[in-house]
């Protein structure tokens, strides 16, 4: 039989594959959104005043002007210098060591003719900006005679670099100088965990509606009169309108109300400073609270033990890191600790109830928990038991009927008499 030979002819090609085209609907990281990060008080870069730097840069823009003039008059003498060697010539070697020294500081020539050379003339400027503490003198042996270029533009970064930071810090308690009388306490409220600004912005308001009274009108007047005797505990609103109308009928209306006009401001002001010193003893009292909380969680795992369960050193860590530490954004916009992250998550982001009413069935009830727990345990181990106890049981079964041993019953077994007994085939 004949086979049939196939010829199959492949052609191999060159393609570009331009992998962008191919993958371009894969995400980047420019696909991602981010929040806007929207610049405060407290975290845009203060700007510095310098004007006090103003005087330094002046005289280091005159050096600099008459160090080109200089640069200009002495190179010509050099060249005068090539072709007629003088008397002048080092002077002219020596002029070119100082430009060189200002022009490149940083230069590394160490050769005695090329060296760093000292500014002349900076050092008194200098010397009465740190007098007038405009500028503050490096904390080393070295004095302002043998500061050389490069020492005078290290100083003057450092007190750059100094004045900016000094403006960091007195931005916050500057910015909170300029607020109004009512803002700063508003901010002191507030900084000491004070949540009720309706009832303390209420009070302030009262203050400022008090202190704006004018004793000269008759109706402010008897606000005033009004006002003081109600807090003072005068009598009912009726005795205190009688009283009105006879310092009314007598022309003391005006005398009264400069009389306790003084008083009223200052029983007001005591409102508001009462509850700012109740928010600053709630907020020490908090704060001794979560001492003594991490102080408890301490005590609790330092023995290396939950109850009577033995942990290791890792979850030790873990459990009083997860409750001491607010580490975690809660729902609320406040952090909170891993306990209360985990039942947020449970309860709202991954739902798992029987994980949730676990918890709290543990949290509500721990001892008929760790009951039922137990009881789980024995009943399971009970179990356990009677399988094993049925197993060997069956397998004792199996052995008295002859199933399951080791001996061979393919074959038959040879009946055999024990010796001395009688053969009822014996002859006689």
């Amino acid at each position: 039989m004949d086979t049939a030979e196939k010829t199959v002819e492949t052609k191999v090609s060159q393609e570009e594959v331009n992998l962008d085209e191919i993958f371009n609907t894969a995400p980047t990281a420019e696909a991602i959104t981010l929040p806007d990060s929207k610049p405060n008080l407290f975290t845009r870069d203060p700007k510095v005043d310098m004007d006090f730097m103003k005087e330094a840069t002046d005289v280091a823009e005159k050096v600099e002007e008459t160090t080109e003039t200089k640069e200009t008059t002495e190179t010509t003498e050099a060249t005068e210098a090539e072709e007629v060697k003088t008397p002048d010539a080092k002077d002219s070697e020596d002029a070119f060591a100082a430009i060189d020294a200002v022009d490149n500081p940083d230069s590394e020539d160490k050769t005695e003719t090329r060296g760093r050379k000292k500014i002349d003339g900076i050092t008194d400027v200098f010397n009465k900006l740190i007098k007038e503490d405009k500028i503050i003198a490096f904390d080393d042996d070295k004095t302002l005679d043998e500061y050389t270029a490069k020492d005078w533009e290290d100083l003057i970064n450092a007190n750059l670099e100094e004045s900016a930071n000094e403006a960091r810090r007195e931005t916050p308690q500057k910015f909170f100088d300029s607020l109004p009388q009512e803002l700063q306490i508003a901010a002191r409220y507030v900084a000491d965990g004070g949540q009720d600004l309706k009832g303390l912005f209420s009070a302030l308001s009262t203050v400022e509606e008090v202190r704006e009274l004018d004793v000269k009108k008759e109706a402010d007047q008897e606000y005033i009169i009004r006002e003081y005797l109600g807090a003072t505990g005068y009598g009912t609103a009726e005795e205190i309108a009688e009283e009105i109308e006879i310092w009314k009928d007598l022309g003391k209306l005006e005398t009264q109300a400069n009389k306790f006009k003084p008083k009223l401001d200052k029983m007001q002001e005591k409102v508001v400073a009462k509850k700012l010193e109740e928010q600053e003893i709630k907020s020490q009292q908090q704060q001794q609270a979560s001492q003594q909380y991490m102080q408890n969680v301490y005590e609790t795992l330092k023995d290396g033990s939950v109850g009577s369960i033995k942990i290791d050193k890792k979850v030790q860590s873990m459990l009083y890191n997860g409750l001491v530490q607010p580490s975690y954004s809660s729902i609320s916009g406040k952090n909170t600790n891993l306990l209360g992250h985990l039942l947020e998550k449970y309860q709202f982001v991954e739902p798992n109830y029987p994980i949730i009413t676990e918890a709290l069935w543990l949290l509500a009830d721990p001892d008929g928990y760790k009951a039922k727990i137990m009881e789980k345990g024995a009943q399971k181990s009970i179990e356990k038991t009677v399988r094993k106890l049925k197993t060997e049981q069956s397998n004792k079964a199996g052995s008295s009927l002859g199933v399951g041993g080791n001996e061979d019953t393919s074959k038959p077994t040879k009946k055999k008499l024990a010796r001395g007994t009688n053969n009822i085939f014996k002859r006689f």
